[in-house]
C-alpha cells in the first residue's frame, strides 16, 4: 500500500460562508469539498487535518483589479492568522484570487448545471475554492523540474 500523502485545501473566505475544496492525492486535481460558516470552517479543517493530514492551506486573497491589497484582503487577514495559529505546523498560501468566482460560475455552467446551480452561492464559493487550488497545482506543477532536466 503506498503511503498517504497530506492534503493540500484550498479556501474561499467570506464572510457568510467559507468554500472548501482538496486536491487529489497525486496533486493534480482540485475538488470542490464542502461550505461552512466562518466560525465553523477551522473546526471542518480540524476534522480534515486529523482525519488526513493538511500539508498547506491555500487561501484566496481578494486583491484588487490592478493587484493590490485592500479592504477586501484587509477582512480576511483576521482568517488567516486564524488558520496560522490553529495549524502552526501547515503551510499557509495566500493566493490571488481575483475573478474566481466568475471562473467558478463558468465552469458550473461548462458542467451543464442550470441557472438555479449558478446562482447556489455554497456551491460557487465551493468551485471558486476549487478554482483557486487548481491555479496553485498548476504553478506547483509548472515549477517542478521535469523528468528529462
Amino acid at each position: 500500500m503506498l503511503p498517504t500523502r497530506s492534503r493540500i485545501v484550498g479556501v474561499d473566505y467570506g464572510t457568510k460562508r467559507v468554500g472548501l475544496a482538496v486536491a487529489d492525492p497525486l496533486r493534480l486535481f482540485a475538488q470542490p469539498l464542502e461550505t461552512h460558516a466562518p466560525d465553523e470552517a477551522v473546526t471542518a479543517l480540524r476534522v480534515l487535518h486529523d482525519r488526513e493530514g493538511i500539508e498547506t492551506l491555500v487561501v484566496g486573497w481578494p486583491l484588487t483589479p490592478d493587484g493590490e491589497e485592500g479592504a477586501a484582503t484587509q477582512r480576511v487577514q483576521p482568517f488567516v492568522n486564524r488558520l496560522r495559529n490553529a495549524f502552526p505546523g501547515v503551510a499557509i498560501v495566500t493566493w490571488d484570487e481575483r475573478f474566481s468566482s466568475a471562473r467558478a460560475q463558468d465552469a458550473i455552467r461548462a458542467a451543464g448545471a442550470g441557472r438555479k446551480a449558478r446562482r447556489d452561492r455554497a456551491r460557487v464559493d465551493r468551485a471558486a475554492a476549487a478554482v483557486i487550488l487548481q491555479e496553485y497545482l498548476d504553478e506547483m506543477a509548472d515549477g517542478l523540474p521535469t523528468s528529462d532536466s
